[in-house]
């Protein structure tokens, strides 16, 4: 027998644990057991990929009907630049499985380092290893749990990951290929949800590999409990935000915490791979309410509750308000011809000829020109000719992914510099909501494409000017 020493109880916060799927779609909407045939799968609740804009490649549809307006850049506004297919995709709709999956902690075992890999050898056993030293590691063994679903997400495209997300970087294109190196990790994280109401769902960092294992090397940051268990954190780690009031209109940014392995609640570390541990916020839990954030080092990720999602505007008020807008005959103040925001489903990559574009320094809304240019102050710099003011010359485009709005207010402003139009509390929230870049910084971000807001708000309220006659 490998395992030495007396067996111990794993931790209390994991006991809701469940295995990797082995399905090779993400978007998991199987029936419950108790489904009868015909009847809605019960949905735990959604994942919608922050924004990023890629340069070239024509958008296309989502699996679940939603286009993306046309775009200078293909991006993330509904679904990836190139496209939503199999696991990778804009957004994850996590539904309850046919059959539970879960696993749970069952014993603790301290063993010999060297012992390891041969301890772990057999895959249909899960469990989390912890390296203290070269001679000493602690492993938590699972058991099966009937009571919970588990869902994987990382960059691995491994059968065990439902979710598989790449980085994301700032306003600039996403990070693809086997050059570019990436800062999320293969088996990221892991939500666990409860099969029965409330259908309760938590998050916890790191994810089970193909040998239905995790392991926290020498250099990871663990340690023991007050009450002797184990708990550890992941390198880049994983970042959690509960906004303040709900996901809606009387939302306000909460504050950035880092989540464990074993789903404890930390203040973040000095820097985003430190040894050091934050303090731990007992009064502050793993459960994700609608409107959370997770940061997993190079992706962000929203999660929308059922309730919540049905709080957002629809696809066919998106586009009710895209009709009226343009029935509102908007011009151009000084070429006065008609403009009008175009059809997502042309599914264009260039700005159409009446398209409306912007200063974002002021708001006024024209159509596009040539002049203007102050190329002294830089290359996209033009100045208003109603107000003067020089700043960025930009086209508008509606926002296209309903879950990333607060309320289904009127199209009336616009992020900066990007050009994404929104409603007002959903364009001042977002402005007002720091997300992680980097090691340690942070910056408010377009959540359409990514690109990171400037100006002393982040956003503007658009000035259209209505038809002479």
């Amino acid at each position: 027998m490998v395992l030495e020493g007396n067996p111990e109880v794993g931790s209390p916060r994991t006991s809701d644990l469940g295995h990797p799927g082995t399905q090779g779609s993400c978007v998991l909407s199987s029936p419950g057991e108790d489904a009868q045939p015909g009847e809605e799968p019960i949905k735990y609740g959604e994942l919608i990929v922050l924004g990023c804009c890629e340069e070239g490649g024509e958008e296309t549809e989502a699996q679940r009907g939603e286009v993306t307006g046309p775009r200078a850049h293909s991006c993330y506004n509904g679904c990836l630049a190139s496209g939503d297919k199999g696991r990778r995709r804009s957004r994850l709709a996590l539904s309850r499985r046919p059959h539970a999956n879960g696993v749970k902690p069952d014993v603790m075992h301290h063993i010999s380092t060297p012992l390891v890999s041969k301890a772990l050898s057999n895959r249909g056993q899960h469990s989390i290893s912890y390296t203290l030293s070269r001679s000493h590691s602690v492993i938590v063994e699972y058991t099966h749990d009937s009571d919970t679903d588990m869902f994987q997400i990382g960059r691995s495209t491994e059968n065990m990951i439902d979710f598989v997300v790449t980085d994301t970087s700032p306003g600039g294109g996403a990070a693809e290929g086997p050059s570019a190196q990436s800062t999320i990790s293969r088996y990221a994280c892991r939500i666990l949800c409860d099969r029965r109401p409330p259908y309760t769902a938590r998050i916890y960092a790191a994810g089970f590999d193909a040998s239905s294992n995790i392991f926290l090397g020498e250099r990871a940051a663990k340690w023991r409990t007050p009450d002797g268990l184990m708990d550890g954190l992941t390198t880049n780690g994983v970042l959690v935000m509960h906004p303040a009031g709900g996901f809606s209109e009387d939302s306000a940014p909460g504050v950035w915490r880092e989540i464990s392995v074993c789903g404890n609640v930390y203040t973040l570390r000095d820097s985003r791979s430190a040894q050091q541990r934050g303090k731990l916020v007992e009064n502050e839990s793993n459960v994700l309410q609608d409107g959370s954030l997770i940061d997993l080092c190079g992706a962000t990720l929203l999660w929308r509750t059922p309730a919540g999602l049905l709080r957002a505007p629809t696809l066919k008020q998106l586009e009710a308000q895209r009709q009226e807008a343009n029935a509102a005959r908007p011009q151009c103040p000084v070429g006065l011809s008609t403009l009008a925001f175009p059809s997502p489903a042309r599914g264009r990559t260039a700005p159409d000829k009446q398209q409306p574009w912007v200063y974002v320094r002021c708001g006024h809304v024209h159509g596009y020109h040539g002049w203007g240019c102050r190329r002294e102050r830089g290359p996209q710099e033009r100045e208003c000719p109603l107000c003067r003011l020089v700043g960025p010359y930009v086209p508008l485009w509606l926002g296209q992914e309903a879950g990333l709005c607060l309320d289904p207010g009127p199209p009336s402003h616009a992020f900066a510099p990007c050009g994404h139009v929104c409603s007002e509390k959903t364009a001042r929230y977002w402005a007002q909501t720091p997300l992680p870049h980097g090691t340690h910084a942070f910056h408010a971000a377009c959540p359409f494409c990514g690109a990171w807001l400037t100006g002393e708000h982040g956003c503007v309220r658009l000035i259209f000017q209505g038809p002479l006659d």
